[in-house]
């Protein structure tokens, strides 16, 4: 046969490669990666963080303040156009063999009141691809679900007070006593070290293990995920916070989290 036949076979057959979606993996700091957002498509992950800065009118993705606008892209053109053109490709859904949401984390870095009037009207033009929260109630016929967490708090009162709402809230363990609503509050998430101080060897402490599982539990209660930052970046631990019952394994790691989560199921 042709060689350019058989080059053209191989390329068609690796462009129609089904992907495996990893329920587990959360892509942290997901813009520091060569290529935000398709690094973490590619690797099967279902959800991906991005930090924002609102500067001059516009959220811009970045850990910290650029001294150049030159050097970053806006949340719309890094995630927001491109998953919409994706899911526009792909019959409406983010993995063709995946039917639940694909969870974009917004952190907001700058002040929260001042930068959600802003995030929520860039979310609304994306309404067609983002399920939205009214009454309470996700509308699952919408592929994306978004959570807003912050570095100089969250848009509580703005948010709840919104009639239709086109992002959830990062919870925090603290808030589980309030019992808001899953669709309002999908993700707990907590510093790692808040509760463990294993560091992957050796035998982690049974007590804190214990304070661990009961706070995933009461999360679980209330149909929330729950996710851990700053967690070593290991194997040994990934395995140890998957039997904890942990939902989202946070990594910078985005092949070595697929390889370990694809071996292990």
């Amino acid at each position: 046969m042709n060689m350019r036949i058989l080059l053209l076979i191989f390329c068609i057959s690796c462009s129609n490669k089904v992907i495996e979606p990893l329920t587990n993996a959360h892509a942290h700091n997901d813009y520091e990666h060569d290529r935000p957002l398709f690094d973490a498509l590619d690797n099967g992950f279902t959800s991906v963080e991005a930090d924002v800065h609102m500067i001059d009118g516009k959220l811009y993705v970045s850990h910290d303040i650029p001294e150049s606008l030159s050097q970053v892209k806006t949340l719309e053109e890094l995630y927001l156009s491109p998953l919409l053109k994706h899911v526009n490709n792909n019959n409406g859904r983010v993995y063709e063999n995946h039917n639940g949401f694909f969870y974009l984390m917004i952190d907001i870095k700058t002040l929260a009141d001042y930068s959600y009037p802003v995030l929520r009207k860039t979310l609304a033009k994306y309404s067609e691809m983002i399920s939205v929260v009214t009454d309470s109630i996700d509308q699952d016929n919408k592929p994306i679900k978004i959570f807003i967490s912050g570095h100089h708090g969250r848009p509580f009162t703005q948010l709840l007070n919104d009639s239709i709402k086109y992002a959830g809230l990062d919870g925090r363990p603290k808030e589980l006593k309030d019992n808001i609503p899953s669709a309002l509050m999908p993700v707990i998430s907590q510093n790692y070290k808040k509760y463990l101080t294993w560091k992957g060897t050796g035998n982690p402490d049974e007590n804190e293990l214990e304070s661990l599982k009961e706070m995933i539990d009461l999360a679980h209660d209330q149909n929330k995920m729950v996710r851990l930052w700053a967690a070593p970046d290991k194997p040994v631990v990934w395995d140890l916070l998957l039997k904890t019952g942990i939902d989202f394994i946070n990594t910078d790691d985005l092949e070595g989290l697929r390889e370990f989560l694809v071996k292990r199921n």
